[in-house]
């Protein structure tokens, strides 16, 4: 288009016809002035004819010198802005819809050390930049991105090209959609380390027991005790002063810890060496001393953070002691626990709970008892125990029982049609639901992790909730529970409530079934006495004999099917030894009823090679694959269980697998197995 051909507008228009306005507003003073005086007319209309022709002359010559001048200064002006664009100090490109550069200025050059001329996928700098995390409308997105050691805040915004289209000559604007990215790029690495500094400056709270603080002083000359006490505060006072932190005895077993959140980070890359090196302490004592540790961190407040502390020295304990435990909002990390716990030799605390759950039921008129999902011999002798206990009482009380395993068939068997017996004493998951209410109290034995309970869904109906276990706590625990006795020295569930029942009522009778199975529940969950069985499991055994139950009866209960003992010793036959060290091998499930009783029966025997130091029986089951987990002494089974789901003993835990293959299984518990080796947790 001819440059005098170009048509103003806006404001530059109005101004440039201005004059031709003023040009009519003198014609109209001029008809005014005829109207007056003719001569006077005259001389104005002469006046009115010299500025018309002065008005044309300036609008012919001066307007494209004027219309050469603004398209001058719009090319410039557009320069100008490239140039801009160009050495803006913010980093700033253009991409197109598939998300290559197409334009960079020199910031962004710079800030991605590249040249000039740099067209690959923004991808390629930014790998989190997918084309997903794209804007699709016209807002605008941000993300957070990084790029050698530098932080940005990357923010894109969509431009339309459809006004580009419809003014060109050679593009079809029809259903013309398309459109480029900018992008930009803010520096936020300053910002980044400030926060970074501030927050790894932030205190963490803590909490340090001493597990077996009058057992270990007990076995060293009394003279000596003081000084055992001394090296022991010596030594818990100068690791936290490494770390920055300060440590304050509260009580004489006790500590309590603050230091800042950088140096527990520390800790857990040392995974908390102070548990190692306390048990050197050693002045002819013959119990090496052991630590469990809880610490808080990430906290809204430092009372929350030292709330998560208590919570975490509670888990702690709850798992066996010798152990650091660290909270936080999202996880618990779990750091030690490879020693076993120390056998308590006092019953105090068995006392005191039994009280306490005397008072809970006689304050109600109905107890029901769960315990775990697929429930073995431990769980339901157990459970028995509870409904002596409860009937001592003058209470009802309902077992939750849905699925009867084989191995659990002979016990259950000895109460089912028994005239001793309500018919009711054993009731499916539906029939608890009905029956719960503000007036039951619901106990739940052999497991703390609701999930795998029974009935999950009971712990909802039920206010008043008592859990009796012996195995170590995770993550997920039951919540709000009256009362709580977790004890992992226990041999068994069965044990546990055998102590119970010595403090509940003097006039406590057992009858002889109910002997027999909590006998068999300490029975099989120790291996005949030969895994975890202290000084109290042999008490407890001899409490039960005293009530009536007959070893040789409990024996024929458990004499094994000639099918399943092949399936368990095939097991133990096709067993792989994986790192010299591991037994694993797999359980079938062809024609025997409870597998997943066989294949812990397998892992145990497999402990009898020389060298192995754990063993792990996969056996699949009800659309299920389950591992069973067993050690002696030398490794913890129950971390490497709670790496894949699981959980349990030191050493006797499980896990299960939903929706994948043995084979799958198996090579997941060797690759846990590799990383806990690598990462110096087993070695």
């Amino acid at each position: 288009m001819p440059k005098s051909r170009i048509r103003l507008k806006g404001k530059l228009k109005t101004f440039l016809r201005i004059f031709i306005y003023l040009g009519v507003l003198l014609a109209l003073v001029m008809i005014a002035v005829f109207t007056v005086d003719f001569t006077a007319g005259l001389i104005v209309a002469a006046f009115a004819a010299l500025y018309f022709m002065a008005v044309l002359y300036l609008d012919f010559y001066n307007k494209p010198i004027i219309m050469n001048e603004l398209v001058s200064f719009a090319t410039e002006y557009g320069q100008i802005q490239k140039r801009l664009l160009r050495e803006l100090d913010l980093p700033h490109a253009l991409l197109d819809d598939t998300g290559k550069i197409i334009w960079t200025n020199a910031a962004f050059e710079k800030a991605t050390h590249q040249e000039k001329g740099f067209h690959k996928s923004i991808s390629v700098l930014f790998p989190n930049v997918t084309p997903e995390k794209f804007p699709s409308g016209e807002e605008e997105t941000h993300q957070d991105v990084e790029f050698e050691g530098y932080f940005y805040t990357l923010k894109m915004k969509k431009i339309s090209l459809e006004e580009m289209a419809i003014n060109s000559d050679i593009i079809e604007s029809d259903g013309y959609e398309g459109y480029l990215i900018a992008v930009y790029l803010f520096d936020e690495t300053a910002l980044k380390l400030a926060i970074n500094e501030v927050d790894s400056q932030s205190l963490a709270a803590g909490l340090i027991y001493i597990d077996n603080y009058d057992e270990a002083l007990e076995s060293v000359e009394e003279v000596r005790r003081s000084l055992l006490t001394a090296l022991i505060d010596r030594k818990i006072n100068k690791y936290i002063a490494t770390c920055d932190g300060i440590a304050k005895k509260i009580e004489k077993d006790k500590y309590f810890i603050v230091m800042p959140k950088k140096s527990a980070q520390y800790l857990k890359e040392v995974r908390f060496d102070i548990l190692e090196d306390v048990k050197t302490v050693n002045i002819g004592n013959e119990m090496a001393v052991t630590l469990s540790i809880g610490i808080g961190l990430d906290g809204l407040s430092y009372a929350q953070n030292y709330e998560f502390a208590r919570n975490a020295i509670d888990v702690a304990l709850g798992r066996g002691g010798d152990q650091a435990v660290v909270k936080t909002p999202d996880e618990i990390m779990y750091f030690g626990g490879k020693s076993q716990k120390v056998e308590k030799s006092t019953r105090v605390k068995a006392r005191v709970k039994a009280h306490a759950l005397k008072e809970i039921i006689n304050g109600k008129d109905t107890v029901i008892v769960m315990g775990h999902r697929l429930g073995d011999v431990d769980s339901f002798g157990s459970s028995v125990g509870i409904y002596r206990i409860a009937k001592t009482l003058d209470r009802r009380c309902h077992i939750v029982l849905n699925d009867v395993t084989n191995s659990m068939k002979p016990l259950v068997d000895l109460f089912k049609d028994n005239p001793e017996y309500e018919s009711d004493m054993i009731i499916s998951n539906q029939q608890a639901i009905d029956i719960a209410g503000n007036n039951v109290v619901l106990v739940v034995v052999d497991v703390n992790k609701p999930s795998i309970t029974e009935c999950p869904e009971l712990l909802k109906f039920c206010k008043t909730i008592v859990v009796l276990d012996h195995h170590r706590q995770g993550a997920e625990v039951i919540e709000n529970a009256t009362l709580s006795y977790v004890e992992p020295y226990a041999s068994s569930a069965c044990e546990m409530v055998s102590e119970i029942l010595q403090y509940i009522d003097e006039a406590v009778k057992i009858r002889p079934e109910e002997a027999d199975s909590m006998y068999s529940g300490i029975v099989v969950d120790t291996n005949n006495f030969m895994n975890k069985a202290g000084v109290r499991t042999f008490e407890a055994a001899a409490f039960l004999r005293r009530n009536g139950a007959d070893v040789t009866r409990v024996r024929k209960l458990f004499r094994e099917d000639a099918t399943e003992y092949k399936v368990k010793a095939d097991a133990v036959g096709q067993a792989e030894i994986y790192r010299g060290a591991y037994a694993i091998s797999v359980c079938a499930t062809e024609a025997v009823q409870s597998p997943t009783i066989v294949a812990a029966q397998a892992a145990n025997e497999l402990l009898n090679i020389k060298g192995v130091k754990a063993s792990f029986t996969l056996t699949e089951y009800q659309n299920q694959i389950y591992v069973s987990a067993r050690s002696i002494d030398e490794v913890n089974v129950q971390i490497i269980m709670e790496k894949l789901g699981g959980g349990g003993h030191i050493s006797s835990a499980g896990c299960q697998f939903e929706g994948i293959s043995t084979e799958v299984a198996i090579n997941m518990i060797k690759s846990t197995l590799d990383s806990m080796i690598e990462a110096g947790e087993l070695s």
